[in-house]
């Protein structure tokens, strides 16, 4: 495995010495300029003669024409005489009895001199220097960086650190089997050249964001033991033109020098969608980034061991090009991990977390439907962090039940207290909902009712399946809206009136009713077409994405079919719910009270029993 080169420390910029250089000289000066003698007290001429007449002079030192005396109550004091006057010639008129008692010393400093002259002199030159200097290496490195604005980002992956294997992987079977053979070719190449195989020269991973695409990739890149370069789609694009295309041309130089290896481009949308379908046109910066991957792709060598791998959850917006054979080959699809899929997951992502000896991970899988594989290392986070928070030494399976709870309904809301109307309707709504889904065969099977908040609901109906599904009937669809529409039923049964509160129901049963006689062909007069034709190039918007194939008066026909379905599923809420008005008003008292109903005690108060008081 290659590994990455270790980057060697600069030393201090030259500026940099030659300030602190600068520094030095000054305070060396300033120790050998007598100037800096600030004790010392200046005097006129005069004055230094008359101290020396008067027998108060103790000792003086010439400097050049400074003269530098000293009191005999040790004062300091200096003046100056005229260069090249002696300080006989100054005392002239003293009484030489009294001069000739003087200590005088004379320093010579012309050695001193000529040195700091040079010093002086050179020091603003060397600072101009280093300026220019300075300057110099800013322009070159800002050279060298646009120089180097077109090189590829790439990562070398070092398994060394932290290698992942297929093991790590659970679940997606069908993924690994499909990358095991692309492992296998590059630690044998030879085994499958003698069969007249040829190495496919790119996979493309397809699936839902958090169903472990990355982790695959990654996988492949400890198994096979070979350079593995990743980068994202977005690093190749930048607002200069032919900055992208550049970078995928450095990108497979690094990649044929290294051959065999793997290159990895995650989130490939970002520069794979169709073209064509912008503002730019053929000078558009995605285009030509997209036009230089197809032609690198292309340009692959027999005998160059060099696999393209790509990610993505948009497969739909991909250019047709990147597909066709001879390019991405192979579409490995990593789908949403099933029950036994969900199982393998928790426990790959459970090794390193204390869990009590009673966890049932089974039914833990049996409760998260839909879950991907980062859905449940979220829970299994989130269950150690409640467990943590609680001061206990392992992670129980109530800790992970609640964990479920808060990933898909969110957290609770203890501080949003419901006044007593607000917690009555709320009680019948979500009673009616029970009831009416409890009642249709083709509804799961209610885990949880409850009416504290959660996230941004004031209560919560929470229905798990059985099994995971794959196809849904025309029933299916019709009893799952009239179990949205028992909460609506509900309230306007037992108030006279409805409040905001479904208002999410009836979004979601409209939504459900509309793809049944526009997607599915599940209108009995419509008939089994398809209305609308969706342009998976969003570029305007979502609803500009969407084409209308169909006149106005088949819109008008869709309306109402789609009106038809909800009422007929209002009046199968209200029935049923009518039937069982009873049962109705005990789950709803009795809500009110617990604010929390369990399955089983939920079915035995439809049946009539009393619930039996289970200590949490």
């Amino acid at each position: 495995m290659a590994t990455a080169k270790k980057v060697k420390r600069k030393g201090p910029s030259p500026l940099i010495s030659i300030i602190i250089l600068a520094l030095l000289i000054s305070g060396v000066y300033s120790i050998w300029n007598p100037s800096g003698q600030t004790l010392s007290e200046s005097v006129n001429l005069s004055t230094f003669v008359n101290d020396v007449e008067s027998g108060q002079v103790e000792s003086v030192e010439v400097r050049d024409s400074r003269i530098d005396y000293v009191l005999n109550d040790e004062t300091k004091k200096y003046t100056h005489k005229e260069t090249g006057q002696t300080v006989s010639e100054v005392l002239d008129k003293v009484d030489p009895e009294v001069v000739s008692k003087l200590q005088v010393e004379v320093v010579d400093t012309t050695g001193k001199e000529i040195w700091l002259n040079i010093l002086f002199a050179t020091v603003p030159f060397l600072l101009i220097i280093g300026f220019f200097i300075f300057m110099m290496r800013g322009a070159a490195s800002s050279s060298n960086q646009a120089m180097s604005f077109g090189k590829s980002n790439a990562k070398l992956y070092d398994g060394e650190k932290e290698k992942t294997t297929f093991k790590d992987v659970a679940g997606a079977r069908e993924a690994k089997d499909e990358l095991v053979e692309i492992v296998d070719f590059l630690k044998k190449p030879t085994k499958y050249t003698a069969m007249g195989a040829k190495i496919p020269r790119g996979v493309m991973l397809v699936g839902a964001p958090g169903t472990g695409k990355t982790l695959l990739a990654r996988a492949v890149a400890g198994e096979a033991n070979a350079p593995f370069f990743s980068i994202s789609g977005s690093e190749f694009v930048e607002m200069f033109v032919g900055v992208g295309a550049s970078r995928v041309r450095d990108l497979f130089k690094k990649a044929k020098r290294n051959a065999p290896c793997i290159v990895f481009i995650d989130e490939i949308d970002a520069v794979g969608r169709q073209r064509g379908a912008g503002l730019g046109g053929g000078h558009d910066e995605r285009e030509q980034t997209l036009n230089q991957i197809l032609t690198e792709m292309d340009g692959f060598e027999t005998n160059e061991s060099v696999i393209v791998m790509a990610a993505t959850n948009r497969p739909d917006v991909l250019d047709p090009a990147l597909l066709r054979p001879g390019r991405f080959d192979r579409r490995v699809v990593v789908d949403t991990p099933n029950k036994e899929d969900r199982e393998a997951i928790l426990k790959v992502h459970s090794r390193n977390k204390p869990l009590k000896k009673n966890v049932d991970l089974n039914s833990i899988a049996a409760q998260t439907p839909g879950f991907t594989g980062a859905d449940i290392e979220n829970l299994l986070n989130e269950a150690a962090i409640l467990a943590a928070k609680q001061d206990q030494k392992e992670i129980t399976q109530k800790d992970i039940e609640d964990s479920v709870e808060k990933v898909q309904l969110g957290p609770e809301r203890k501080s949003h207290i419901l006044s007593e109307e607000e917690k009555n309707i709320t009680a019948y709504h979500e009673s009616g909902h029970a009831i009416v889904g409890h009642l249709l065969e083709d509804c799961d099977p209610i885990r949880k009712i409850t009416i504290i908040s959660r996230g941004m609901s004031l209560g919560s109906t929470w229905f798990v399946p059985e099994q995971d599904k794959h196809m849904y009937s025309k029933q299916k669809f019709e009893h799952e809206i009239a179990s949205l529409l028992g909460g609506y039923v509900s309230e306007e049964m037992n108030f006279g009136q409805v409040t905001t509160g479904p208002s999410n129901d009836l979004e979601r049963a409209s939504n459900i009713a509309r793809r049944m006689v526009t997607e599915f062909g599940m209108s009995s007069k419509l008939g089994p077409i398809v209305f609308g034709e969706k342009n998976h190039e969003v570029f305007l918007g979502r609803d500009y994405g969407h084409m209308k194939n169909y006149s106005e008066e088949r819109a008008s026909e869709i309306d109402e079919e789609v009106q038809k379905i909800i009422e007929n599923a209002y009046v199968l809420a209200k029935d049923l719910l009518t039937k069982h008005k009873k049962q109705l008003d005990h789950i709803a008292k009795t809500l009110i009270k617990k604010e929390t109903l369990s399955r089983e005690e939920f079915i035995e108060l439809f049946e009539g029993k009393k619930p039996e008081s289970k200590k949490s």
